[in-house]
């Protein structure tokens, strides 16, 4: 089959993105890739290395409500608003890996279960947390979700977003850890407990490994350590499966969502704070006023062997807030059709 990648224009879009005075070169070495997803702007957003122009690829495509990202070289799976849909990329040519053009391909309706972290499970079907409804699910050919897992201290299934679960760690396609905002069972409970009801529970064993955090997030298995972002206060550590002591590695400037590994590095998604209740009373919000600065929306890449904010990216105009951030490896130019472009109707593929 043969196609063209062309990206969209972000900048167009009313979007200024600026980076760290390294980081182009760093993304050029690496050769890699960052699929972004803004529920706020409702887009999903590649940024790839520098391309023959010498500026960084850029490539925006509009979703609803877009949250969980799982990829790779051959598929991207999105939680939108109210669907699960998973792109293919069936490019055959030569450069089928390093430019892949994702095309929509399946779509399972959900309906609006406020679907957080999405991960792909060991027998190729999409795991995610389903927020609205306290529990893990993956998708069904005849119902919005089936439940597979539900934490031990919510009593039943029901649309009350009774504890904000939100976080999905995997171990060999399997849901290992999941993250809380508090251990409770009424409606909208966990609002009350944001600044130190977070915890982290082992999905096999229903046992809570770690207590005390501030609405935590994004919690990866990475080179045989947990890590997770303590979102509340701003910080990025590991959690001590021993002891379930969070560790702190590095502070991040903003609303910390979002967390994939490349190599020595986590790539570390930010955002704006909104001026709601959500963000009120948090220790992050009193760390940036006692410095002077204001919650930053993008990417910041920690060196896991120092702690140091290495390399970042920031954006601005219609993107304050992300969610997820997802790497694809070796992957130059990145790309989605969109479900209504013109492309759509002429990307056709043939299965042997």
């Amino acid at each position: 089959m043969s196609v063209t990648n062309t990206a969209s224009t972000p900048k167009d879009a009313g979007l200024e993105v600026s980076t760290s005075r390294q980081f182009e070169s760093w993304m050029k070495d690496t050769g890699a890739s960052f699929v972004i997803s803004t529920y706020q702007a409702g887009a999903v957003l590649v940024i790839g290395p520098p391309t023959e122009t010498g500026k960084l690829w850029l490539h925006m495509r509009a979703i609803e409500r877009p949250m969980g990202i799982a990829c790779s070289s051959e598929r991207l799976i999105v939680a939108s608003l109210n669907q699960v849909v998973t792109f293919i990329n069936p490019r055959e040519d030569a450069d089928a890996a390093t430019e892949p053009l994702f095309v929509p391909q399946l779509a399972h309706f959900t309906g609006d279960l406020d679907i957080h972290d999405l991960a792909i499970g060991a027998d190729g079907q999409p795991v995610f947390v389903n927020t609205l409804f306290s529990c893990l699910a993956t998708t069904s050919p005849t119902h919005s979700f089936r439940p597979i897992w539900t934490p031990p201290f919510i009593s039943r299934l029901a649309a009350e977003d009774r504890c904000h679960l939100n976080g999905l760690a995997m171990r060999d396609g399997k849901p290992a850890y999941v993250t809380a905002v508090a251990q409770t069972d009424i409606v909208d409970g966990w609002r009350d407990r944001r600044r130190d009801g977070g915890l982290v529970m082992d999905v096999e064993t229903n046992e809570i490994v770690a207590a005390g955090l501030s609405m935590p997030h994004s919690p990866r298995l990475y080179r045989d350590q947990l890590y997770v972002l303590n979102a509340g206060t701003g910080e990025f550590g590991t959690i001590d499966l021993a002891s379930g002591r969070f560790e702190p590695i590095a502070f991040c400037p903003g609303y910390a969502r979002g967390l994939s590994f490349l190599g020595d590095y986590a790539i570390v998604g930010l955002s704006e704070l909104r001026d709601t209740k959500t963000f009120h009373n948090l220790e992050l919000s009193e760390r940036l006023d006692k410095q002077g600065v204001a919650a930053r929306c993008g990417v910041q890449v920690i060196d896991l062997r120092t702690g140091d904010v290495v390399h970042w990216l920031t954006a601005k105009g219609i993107i304050q807030e992300l969610f997820d951030v997802a790497v694809l490896p070796n992957a130059r130019k990145p790309s989605l059709i969109g479900f209504k472009s013109d492309e759509i109707r002429r990307v056709i593929s043939i299965e042997d």
